[in-house]
């Protein structure tokens, strides 16, 4: 077992060799330990204390921690075959596309592979305006698509954006969820609309009934194409194999990434219909990736797709995800003065407290106890509950008994303060 000493050296050799900010904010939440190994929705540091994960990976470990299935299957693949040759056909490339074609909502049939959810919608925008021949792209304000130049265009945070400005030009933001809005910004010159069917680093936003309904409508009539990311509430988190599929949308092309890989490999893709697949007809090449649709990847996709529906992960997630969001409704009557409001939608839950100064309170208190949570990175009040969609209601049980003694800690500790926090209601 690791000494104190042999892990303030991992940390220090975070602050001089990766990330020297990064290290001391985790230090501050009250995460000073080292992970070693982690088996469902439970994770394990080197003195051997287990976590229970509400955060998986923000949203990557769907299907738990080193789930089994996967994980042989990624290993029988690295034995044969790791990487493709990218001249000769690859069974799980194909294969993998297929299965997204079957399972993806209306006539999405095409897949393009890639590493992550950043260089899909990269991909996804470059399609778009190919597509369309039109350069303009909206966005919604609070949207995050990733942090490379064109998603980060797309995004609409502008504490990411400013520091690498100009970036990719053509892109227009309107608020999330205003139809009337989004009307007046997608005109003659729009290539794409690209929206996320719940905000997720924005804070759990869901939007009004029929919004993407409306967008999809508003797009089709404008000739513009409508670009759905779902990165972080595909693949069963919602309590649907996909979000759109709570309103029936189908959109022209979706990205996907995070818990495709099934926990164990780093896969992201984009999906379209056969009608703009058009760009890869005139140049097969014109848009490629080195490690894109890799054996080991796609393996990973295709247990990934098996275990979402053999064991039925998107309804367990509506089941458990409206147990615990009950449950956090409860806690949040209790501390009226802590928490704002509690919103999700299967087991992608944000609670949004009184400030962001409170939210880190409650992380830090959640650390002490053992419990994996973080902020919404475009909304640092809104705490996230997203945890592995193999969790079991026991550990849910634990997380929310953790929960209400972090809410009390705190609650405590703003009382000494001299802010009064009232107490139960009910």
């Amino acid at each position: 077992m690791p000494t104190d000493a042999e892990v303030k050296k991992i940390i220090e050799l975070y602050r001089r060799h990766l990330n020297r900010s990064l290290a001391d904010l985790l230090r501050f939440m009250g995460f000073e330990a080292i992970e070693v190994r982690g088996q469902g929705a439970t994770v394990y540091d080197t003195a051997g204390n287990e976590y229970i994960d509400c955060l998986a990976g923000f949203g990557a470990l769907s299907m738990g921690h080193a789930p089994q299935p996967i994980v042989d299957a990624v290993v029988d693949q690295a034995q044969k075959l790791p990487l493709s040759t990218r001249l000769l056909f690859s069974a799980p490339e194909a294969e993998l596309a297929a299965q997204l074609a079957r399972i993806t909502p209306g006539d999405l049939q095409y897949t393009f592979f890639c590493n992550s959810g950043a260089e899909a919608v990269e991909g996804a925008l470059k399609l778009a305006r190919f597509h369309t021949k039109r350069t303009k792209i909206v966005g919604a304000i609070g949207g995050f698509h990733g942090k490379t130049f064109g998603a980060l265009s797309a995004s609409g945070r502008d504490v990411y954006k400013a520091p690498f400005q100009p970036l990719v030009p053509d892109f227009a933001h309107v608020p999330y969820g205003d139809i009337e809005a989004l009307d007046r910004a997608v005109d003659e010159r729009t290539a794409a609309v690209i929206l996320e069917p719940i905000q997720g680093e924005a804070g759990v936003i869901i939007p009004p009934q029929g919004y993407l309904r409306q967008a999809r409508e508003l797009c089709t009539e404008r000739g513009a194409l409508l670009i759905l990311d779902e990165v972080q509430t595909g693949m069963g988190r919602t309590g649907k194999n996909f979000a759109a599929e709570h309103e029936g949308v189908v959109p022209d092309i979706m990205t996907l990434g995070k818990a495709l890989g099934g926990g164990v490999m780093p896969i992201g893709a984009f999906v379209g219909t056969p009608a703009v697949w058009t760009m890869f007809d005139e140049n097969p090449l014109l848009h490629s990736s080195t490690f894109g649709g890799n054996p080991l990847a796609c393996r990973a996709g295709l247990a990934a797709i098996d275990m979402l529906e053999r064991e039925n992960l998107a309804a367990r997630a509506a089941e458990l995800g409206g147990y615990f969001l009950a449950k956090l409704r409860q806690l949040a009557r209790r501390y009226p003065q802590l928490i704002e409001e509690v919103r999700g939608r299967g087991l992608l839950i944000g609670v949004s407290f009184a400030d962001a100064d409170v939210g880190g309170m409650v992380i830090a208190a959640l650390a002490a106890r053992r419990v994996l949570a973080a902020y919404m990175l475009n909304n640092p009040k809104v705490v996230r509950f997203e945890p592995p969609l193999t969790i079991a209601r026991e550990e849910i049980d634990q997380v929310l008994l953790r929960f209400a003694e972090a809410l009390e800690q705190t609650a405590h500790t703003l009382a000494e303060l001299g802010i009064e926090v009232p107490g139960e209601t009910e």
